[in-house]
């Protein structure tokens, strides 16, 4: 959530972030995993089970899965531009 901060106030004019189609993306994962952290843990603790919701969860993991794969993609655009590596690394 630190970074979803950090990239909201990137944008000079605010609305603008609903039109990036990456940070609706990244926003709708902090919600899932805010929910699926405090707000499930409480209404977990508050049915006193183990089970509960858990078979809605594997939606918001493949959710996660598409973040990483996002990752690797950068990862694999820097290993065919390496001076773009170079470059963030001296912007640092």
């Amino acid at each position: 959530s630190f970074e979803w901060c950090c990239r909201f106030n990137a944008f000079a004019r605010k609305c603008d972030c609903f039109r990036d189609g990456w940070f609706v993306f990244d926003s709708g994962l902090v919600l899932f995993m805010v929910l699926e952290t405090w707000a499930m843990s409480i209404v977990l603790f508050s049915m006193n089970s183990d089970q509960g919701l858990g078979g809605n969860m594997s939606i918001m993991r493949i959710a996660r899965l598409l973040r990483l794969s996002r990752m690797a993609r950068m990862a694999r655009l820097f290993r065919a531009v390496p001076e773009l590596l170079i470059l963030i690394k001296g912007m640092m």
